[in-house]
């Protein structure tokens, strides 16, 4: 995943894909979280490979975590992680 802890898969236009991109923009994780808009094919694709089906979604590295509320807790146990 290069230098980025966590992927951020997401719509322009979609709501939640909003919230989500400013919640990681107010939490300073622009360096660790990389942006993947689904309308591009090699997003869409990876997305879909991960067993996508619903925007926003968190991607860890091992587990992929749907919808506004589950992409926020796990950016919120992230930020967590960072500050033990």
């Amino acid at each position: 995943m290069g230098e980025f802890a966590l992927e951020l898969f997401h719509r322009i236009g979609d709501a939640d894909s909003a919230r989500l991109r400013r919640y990681v923009s107010q939490q300073g994780l622009l360096e660790q979280v990389r942006f993947r808009n689904v309308a591009f094919p090699e997003a869409e694709r990876d997305f879909s490979s991960r067993g996508g089906r619903t925007l926003p979604a968190i991607w860890d590295g091992e587990a992929l975590f749907e919808g506004a509320t589950a992409a926020i807790a796990r950016l919120e146990a992230f930020i967590q992680s960072r500050n033990r």
